[in-house]
């Protein structure tokens, strides 16, 4: 059997992902040397809301000018939204090869390769020094995650004293299972979700203090109902998430759906001081 992280990075690989993005916006008649970020919108945030609730975590929380790491990175669009516009100097780790090369390529083309950097590696052995950032950021990351003690574990070893812990995730309510296909998962052998309350007791057990949480299962559920009608009226977009997830775009987000009114998962972000 494959190792889990070899599952892991097979679940999301997309051949040539950074080339088709270019062939997407070269068939939008977008110049190539002139790209924005705003040009990638549609495809650079892989979670639910995207850029929105990205911009709605950091916005009241004065954090500018500090050293992040962004766990989960993806394609790096939250790392150049937090370098861009709150001054964050930026380090984004994902497992996925691939994912690390389209989001330093990204970087290069949206001109923002100063303040972000992309590396290759494992959330459970994180290749940093102890108390090397002030803020960790991770977004829908740890349903891929087995070892939850380990993970959080390695956050606060890599944080500064006092840093800030930042996440925004789905968690399960109980112990029924979702509906497979979804966006982090094809079926239960990389699915790994967990209940708030124990990753809530994990982090006070590594000495964390829980500053706020807010729950965004509504939210979440009326961004993904507007999502299924613009479906309906325009079909799939040129660049969007389906760049990602390919032709089970609509069953994996249709899924999410039926488990958060099923109340079988829920999405919450937070915020926990060291």
């Amino acid at each position: 059997m494959e190792p889990l992280n070899t599952l892991i990075e097979n679940h999301y690989f997309t051949p040539e992902l950074f080339e088709d993005i270019l062939e997407r916006l070269k068939g939008q008649e977008i110049n190539l040397n002139n790209v924005s970020r705003n040009d990638i919108a549609g495809v650079d945030e892989f979670h639910v809301r995207g850029a929105e609730v990205s911009k709605e975590l950091v916005r009241d929380l004065g954090l500018r000018d500090s050293h992040l790491l962004d766990i989960g990175c993806g394609i790096g669009g939250p790392s150049r939204m937090l370098a861009d516009e709150f001054n964050f100097n930026v380090t984004g780790i994902d497992i996925s090869h691939e994912f690390i090369r389209t989001a330093q390529k990204l970087s290069d083309l949206v001109g923002l390769n100063h303040k972000t950097k992309f590396l290759q590696a494992d959330a459970l052995d994180l290749p940093f020094e102890s108390e090397s950032f002030d803020v960790v950021w991770t977004q829908h990351v740890q349903m891929n995650i087995s070892d939850k003690a380990k993970f959080y574990s390695e956050i606060e070893r890599v944080l500064t004293n006092n840093g800030t812990f930042i996440y925004y995730d789905i968690f399960r309510k109980d112990k029924e299972d979702v509906d497979y296909p979804v966006p982090w998962a094809n079926d239960a052998s990389v699915s790994f979700l967990e209940t708030i309350s124990n990753m809530d007791k994990i982090l006070t057990d590594l000495g964390f203090l829980k500053i706020q949480s807010t729950d965004q299962t509504y939210k979440a559920s009326q961004f993904l109902i507007g999502l299924f009608e613009k479906l309906k009226l325009n079909g799939p977009p040129e660049l969007g998430l389906n760049v990602l997830m390919g032709n089970s775009t609509k069953e994996k987000l249709e899924n999410i759906l039926k488990g958060l009114g099923e109340e079988k998962i829920v999405l919450q972000s937070g915020i926990y001081k060291k």
